[in-house]
């Protein structure tokens, strides 16, 4: 898989049934599919902050981010908007990040998750937050994040879910 193969670009209405059939396949036996309008919601609250993935023709993942204040989480799920989402901060909360199956362990979350990082640095974010689920803790803990004590649970992401966060670096590694 060359680098220019890979393309990071922002939602096209046109992504929409693939990006469901990507989180479907990742969610749904964690009990956390959230179903395409809450997907679209969350991707309507803040379109430039929201990416697919593409190998060549293939759309292989997505990145789902919108503001939200610090130490706070979107609801699973919801399909009218994001109240918090419009009040002013400097925390930019990355909801959703997949790459489908066959195309993991390849770098390309770590690619997508990179491009967030320069955006959000760019629009004058200073962290990126996010919920842990499904035990990914160590994952995201590898990557900067760290678990916060003090964050209400999320309810409704799952019996293992961590809210976590960083600071965005000064520069791009």
């Amino acid at each position: 898989m060359s680098d220019s193969a890979i393309r990071i670009r922002h939602i096209d209405d046109g992504d929409w049934d693939g990006i469901v059939a990507l989180e479907s396949r990742a969610y749904t036996a964690l009990g956390l599919s959230e179903g395409r309008a809450a997907l679209r919601s969350k991707a309507d609250t803040s379109p430039s902050t929201c990416f697919v993935l593409d190998v060549g023709p293939r759309t292989v993942g997505y990145l789902l981010s919108l503001p939200y204040p610090p130490l706070q989480f979107p609801a699973l799920a919801r399909a009218d908007g994001e109240d918090a989402a419009v009040l002013p901060t400097r925390n930019l909360h990355l909801h959703d990040i997949v790459i489908a199956q066959g195309f993991r362990r390849r770098g390309l979350a770590q690619r997508l998750l990179r491009h967030l990082t320069s955006l959000a640095r760019s629009r004058g974010y200073d962290r990126i937050s996010l919920v842990a689920v499904g035990r990914s803790q160590r994952f995201w803990s590898a990557r900067g994040f760290a678990g916060h004590p003090g964050a209400a649970r999320p309810g409704g992401y799952g019996p293992n879910a961590v809210y976590m966060s960083k600071a965005l670096p000064d520069e791009v590694s």
